[in-house]
């Protein structure tokens, strides 16, 4: 073993062990816990990548070069994850435009999520829920009194039409027709969450598309459209 690499473990235990130390205080060295151990590790890592250039035997313009690219890499991972939920709601934002019916999270009041879904080239609200994890494309329906899925869409959320008892009665854009009613474990619209709800498995061959209905409506705190823009409160 080198003894760089010695060194460098001789580093990182003295530093563990003053953190371990110093765990009651709450600071080490006059620095927070935290902050040390983050100084420790990213000086342990220029140490290692340092000492790599340094024993290639390559020119000091090239290795300058080369710092030089790692310290831009270094920042932009620890930008990164500093305005993680900055980009992450960036990404929602972009999805929400380009994918019809992605919900967007606005944030949280008060422990509820709210949610927004803008209008298809339909003139329907459509929304993209998950049940059971599956990811399904659903009309908001404030007329149907509960959330219906298509048979193909059962599928996905792992339900088998073929064994189910059709007796419930719907009103559906074709008409009546009668569909099961199961529990789904999870009913997901964005960061807003239903555990245990019912739902309603469409007769196969007799609706189009899946209908969140005013069960899972129903439940959320409150809700209203503003021009092309529903907005959802959990």
């Amino acid at each position: 073993m080198s003894r760089s690499l010695w060194i460098i473990l001789i580093v990182i235990a003295a530093a563990v062990g003053l953190l371990v130390l110093n765990d009651g205080a709450g600071s080490t060295m006059g620095i927070e816990n935290y902050d040390f151990s983050r100084l420790v590790w990213l000086g342990v890592l220029v140490a290692v990548v340092g000492a790599g250039l340094f024993r290639s035997g390559r020119p000091v313009s090239d290795m300058a070069r080369s710092l030089g690219t790692w310290a831009v890499i270094i920042l932009g991972l620890i930008a990164g994850y500093q305005y993680r939920y900055e980009l992450q709601d960036f990404a929602s934002r972009v999805s929400a435009g380009l994918i019809p019916g992605s919900p967007l999270t606005l944030g949280v009041a008060d422990g509820r999520p709210t949610v927004t879904l803008d209008k298809g080239d339909n003139g329907h609200f459509e929304a993209r829920i998950m049940v059971n994890g599956a990811t399904i494309r659903a009309v908001v329906d404030t007329g149907a009194t509960s959330t219906v899925l298509t048979s193909q869409d059962a599928m996905a959320a792992g339900f088998n039409p073929a064994t189910l008892s059709y007796t419930v009665p719907v009103s559906t854009a074709n008409g009546m027709t009668n569909a099961a009613a199961v529990r789904a474990d999870q009913l997901k619209l964005g960061d807003i969450v239903r555990k245990d709800i019912t739902v309603l498995i469409a007769a196969p061959g007799s609706l189009g598309q899946s209908l969140l209905g005013m069960n899972f409506i129903g439940s959320l705190s409150g809700f209203d459209v503003r021009g092309d823009r529903m907005i959802l409160r959990g």
